[in-house]
């Protein structure tokens, strides 16, 4: 079984590395012994940078559409797409359209494989200086289980939930390399709890924390600028607050403590039980605030997502880049070469507040119906191109009316929502011109800063309510929510806020929150499985508008063009894959999925 471990990893890792050439035209790979192998520290690399390499590298990475397709937030244009499939009441007991098992557990094997062989004196990464290879180890030891942990929580993100008796259950967890003849014996193979994945990977993240380094600086070899992009210490706590904010929300409680009794609402059971889980969210969330990292809140800006300076933006702890024209391709407008594959709701449109902080729906906020794109919440204009909004840096307004521009008489691939996308977008509205196409430099956050905040926010304010605190802890609810909107919204009207707080309380922030994450993440791939966590209603129809220019005026007309058939309480959470029942009765399969 040695070598059949070396037969599963070393292709992969050779792929990844060019230096690792000259090592296969040595010998086959069969032929390699363990203590060979793991002695070339390319190849030890090789194989822990596999975990890595498999991490999304652009936000449109579910079938080259975003998450939010599946929800309210947006639609897919392209019928055919895994996306489209789930939104429609696609997942089944035998199909998950968006289903990541292998990948996930094919990373950890990566991961156990290295933490087992690449961290002993056999590998030796730094020959010329004994501490500099220890210092490079030590990095190395930081980011597989910061790695680890990431992919455990992948794992629990998509898999984590009830069964039929009440359980609240993750995946079975393996701190080791696991063999064949080990993945074949079913009899010890079950599903851990989901406390018990909670805990390991949040382990996992105080070791990596203990390993990694706060920064990358300098010209340093090991821990220099040229190493960003890599886990850093933020990193891995920001991970460790996601992974206890998951395990607090209200879907993946026991029984004994919440109880689900139809989509949309819970009856919570044991009260305390329940604060305890979110005091201990929001604790793992200040820990991460109180480094000097966090000290500055940075709002997103277009900039930090396309047309990009050199440097990585500070708001992004973990993030990939591209350079490439072929997301404008598939995102862009059809009037400028693109394909408008996503495309942002009514729904989405809705959930940005006015620019004095009162959602829409309130007299005192200002609204006005027949020019409903005017003074909004700043983080409309960072994520959607709505009618009379101007595309890009110099082109047109934004034309759905009957014959215009951006209307389904121009193109058939023209919005039906009425609305574009802009978020990640490069603002050069003529980079798909086909005489001269421009590839832009795209970021993609996988982690960021205000990640934390809003998960300490939520925590605290269910922990201790809107205006509370635990001992020890810098922020209440509110004064986070109250900096957020201030900072990423340009809300400097606290008006609703206070009144939601001093008349709603709690719930009221709840929902406030909700809304916050919502609009702050959206096209992140992150309001799928915060409705999920959450059991918001999921099945509720994404709507659209269209534009008529009267005598008077223009006018909008809104109707609902899609439903969400997510039609069953079991559609929040994701079915074990079928093929792994089949072969292990032991693994109890979610609810509702037999």
């Amino acid at each position: 079984m040695r070598i059949n471990k070396l037969k599963y990893l070393f292709p992969v890792a050779a792929l990844m590395l060019a230096s690792c050439e000259s090592l296969l035209d040595e010998k086959p790979t069969n032929e390699w012994s363990d203590g060979y192998a793991w002695s070339v520290a390319s190849f030890a690399e090789g194989v822990l940078y596999n975990a890595y390499s498999a991490m999304p590298s652009r936000p449109d990475s579910y079938d080259n559409n975003f998450l939010d397709a599946a929800t309210d937030n947006a639609l897919t244009n392209v019928y055919g797409s895994n996306v489209y499939k789930l939104s429609m009441g696609g997942m089944t007991i035998s199909n998950n359209p968006i289903g990541n098992w292998s990948v996930c557990y094919k990373q950890l094997q990566y991961i156990n494989s290295f933490l087992e062989n690449g961290l002993t004196e056999a590998t030796v990464y730094k020959k010329e200086d004994p501490t500099m290879n220890e210092m490079y180890k030590q990095r190395l030891k930081g980011e597989a289980y910061f790695l680890r942990a990431y992919w455990g929580f992948k794992l629990l993100q998509m898999y984590g939930g009830k069964t039929d008796d009440g359980q609240a259950l993750g995946y079975p967890m393996f701190m080791h390399f696991i063999t064949e003849e080990q993945a074949a014996d079913y009899d010890n193979i079950t599903r851990s709890t989901y406390e018990e994945c909670a805990e390991q990977i949040m382990s996992d993240c105080d070791v990596a924390y203990e390993c990694l380094p706060a920064s990358y600086t300098g010209d340093d070899e090991i821990l220099g600028k040229k190493q960003l992009g890599r886990a850093t210490q933020s990193a891995a706590l920001a991970l460790k607050s996601t992974v206890a904010l998951y395990a607090a929300s209200p879907a993946y409680q026991d029984n004994s403590v919440i109880v689900l009794q139809e989509m949309g609402k819970f009856n919570v059971v044991d009260s305390e039980a329940y604060k305890q889980k979110w005091e201990r969210a929001a604790i793992a969330a200040d820990e991460a605030l109180k480094l000097s990292e966090f000290s500055t809140f940075y709002p997103l800006k277009a900039a930090n997502l396309a047309d990009t300076p050199v440097d990585a933006p500070k708001e992004f702890l973990l993030f990939s880049f591209f350079k490439s024209f072929g997301f404008e391709q598939r995102h862009f407008a059809p009037y400028y070469w693109g394909m408008a594959n996503n495309i942002p709701s009514q729904n989405l449109v809705d959930a940005f507040p006015m620019q004095n902080g009162y959602p829409i729906d309130r007299r005192e906020s200002g609204y006005d119906k027949n020019n409903p794109y005017a003074g909004r919440d700043k983080r409309f204009y960072l994520n959607i191109y709505a009618h009379g909004l101007k595309y890009g840096n110099n082109g047109l307004p934004v034309d759905i009316l009957e014959g215009g521009k951006d209307s389904k008489t121009f193109s058939q691939y023209a919005s039906r929502s009425g609305y574009y996308l802009a978020k990640f977008m490069s603002k050069d509205e003529d980079m798909l011109n086909p005489v001269a196409k421009v590839n832009v430099k795209h970021y993609y956050p996988i982690m960021r800063r205000t990640e934390v905040w809003l998960n300490y926010a939520e925590a605290a304010n269910e922990a201790w309510g809107p205006t509370g605190k635990g001992e020890g802890c810098t922020y209440t609810a509110y004064e986070v929510i109250k900096m957020i909107r201030e900072q990423s919204g340009g809300i400097t009207n606290d008006a609703y806020l206070d009144e939601v707080v001093n008349n709603q309380g709690k719930e009221g922030l709840r929902t406030l929150i909700q809304n916050e994450r919502r609009i702050e993440f959206a096209f992140e791939n992150q309001r799928y499985f915060d409705m999920r966590r959450w059991l918001l209603p999921l099945n509720e129809s994404v709507k659209g508008v269209s534009v008529v220019n009267e005598a008077n005026g223009l006018v909008f007309n809104y109707s609902e063009l899609e439903e969400r058939r997510y039609n069953d309480i079991r559609y929040y959470y994701s079915p074990i894959p079928y093929e792994e029942c089949l072969k292990n009765p032991n693994l109890k399969n979610n609810l509702g999925w037999k």
